[in-house]
């Protein structure tokens, strides 16, 4: 498999950035764009989703921006709720409200919101548009960006899900001081995947200053404008946007695995940080990285997240999960691996046994 190099495009602080049909804002001017584009005369109406944790840390942050007559719709918070019930709850509010397709639903959350939302939207009378307000490290690196929207079904993670562009999308980094340090540090995974697919320089660089800074936006604005510049070649996943999955095929195992032992539930980028340390190690074992490389991406893993806890009888079972995932072709698991720091490479074959090892050595460290 050919290297896949992805340079990342030159970007300013602030300014929005028009990729792929998709206005991302970032910074001091992203509620106030939402506030104009809220405020077109063809916007109907405005409905707002929210969980128990952004309707008490962040709404009242929005709510300045938001009309005088928006509707809030509330659902709990966790993975655990992102569900077609937890669907159907929001469709059931919009119905009654007699919404029609010119009103505009803002996703006020993390990556459940912003997934369940987006879908909700997408379905709604064949589609309202939606606005994705992102409010963790993860949702505002990652899960609100690109158009991917869905929910989990039958413990199996994003299973049902459409790609559906949102009509902006709004990143104020302040929302960040919401966070507890565990929230942010899963975000944090998700930077590191994008250094570590297609920036071999800024792992290098980060990697010695940790997961320590007082202003998040510059590395947000070059994670976003990382996964804009995949998406924009590759908006519905058919090649060059699988790089952005390195990690996802062990870490959704293992995070769906854990999501049904009551008690043991992880948060989505602690499963990722694990799965790329397992998929690094894949990598190494192919060939395709060196022991330095797999040593520098464990120490500096390990250095920011705790080890996610199982049993070796377990990894047989979790490996199972990965059948499900949805890069595979027919019975074939479908991993992106790296071939060297900052080249990740998709498509790549993967058998029960080797995730099963992989998991296996990851308990070992």
């Amino acid at each position: 498999m050919k290297r896949e190099h992805v340079p990342l495009p030159r970007t300013r602080y602030g300014v929005n950035i028009l990729m792929n049909e998709e206005t991302i804002f970032i910074g001091p001017e992203a509620l106030p764009a939402l506030q104009t584009l809220l405020a077109r005369p063809a916007v109907s109406r405005v409905f707002v989703l929210v969980d128990a944790n952004t309707r008490r840390w962040c709404y009242d942050v929005l709510r300045p921006y938001l009309p005088e007559n928006h509707h809030v719709i509330e659902m709990a918070a966790g993975e655990e709720y992102k569900t077609l019930t937890s669907c159907e709850a929001v469709w059931s509010q919009l119905t009654e409200a007699h919404t029609d397709r010119h009103a505009v639903l803002v996703n006020l959350g993390g990556g459940v919101v912003t997934d369940l939302g987006g879908f909700c939207a997408a379905l709604y009378k064949r589609g309202i548009r939606f606005v994705q307000v992102p409010t963790t490290l993860l949702a505002q690196v990652d899960a609100s960006v690109g158009g991917k929207t869905g929910v989990d079904f039958q413990g199996f993670k994003n299973q049902i899900g459409v790609f559906q562009e949102p009509a902006a999308v709004c990143i104020e980094p302040r929302f960040l001081q919401t966070l507890e340090p565990r929230q942010l540090k899963a975000g944090y995974a998700e930077v590191v995947k994008h250094w570590l697919i297609a920036d071999a320089d800024a792992f290098a660089r980060n990697r010695r200053l940790g997961i320590f800074t007082e202003d998040w936006t510059p590395i947000i604005r070059e994670s976003v404008a990382l996964k804009q510049r995949i998406v924009a070649q590759d908006p519905l996943e058919s090649g060059l946007r699988k790089l952005l999955n390195f990690g996802h095929t062990v870490g959704h195992a293992l995070e769906s695995y854990l999501l049904t032992q009551p008690g043991r539930e992880i948060l989505h980028g602690e499963a990722v940080a694990a799965g790329m340390i397992c998929e690094t190690w894949l990598s190494y074992h192919r060939g395709l990285l060196s022991a330095e490389e797999l040593d520098q991406v464990e120490t500096f893993l390990f250095s920011v997240f705790e080890k996610v806890q199982f049993i070796t009888l377990e990894t047989e079972a979790i490996a199972e999960f990965a059948l499900q995932d949805k890069k595979n072709t027919g019975s074939t698991i479908n991993c992106t691996l790296l071939e060297g720091l900052g080249h990740g490479v998709f498509d790549q074959p993967v058998t029960l046994t080797d995730i099963a090892d992989s998991l296996r050595y990851y308990h070992r460290l």
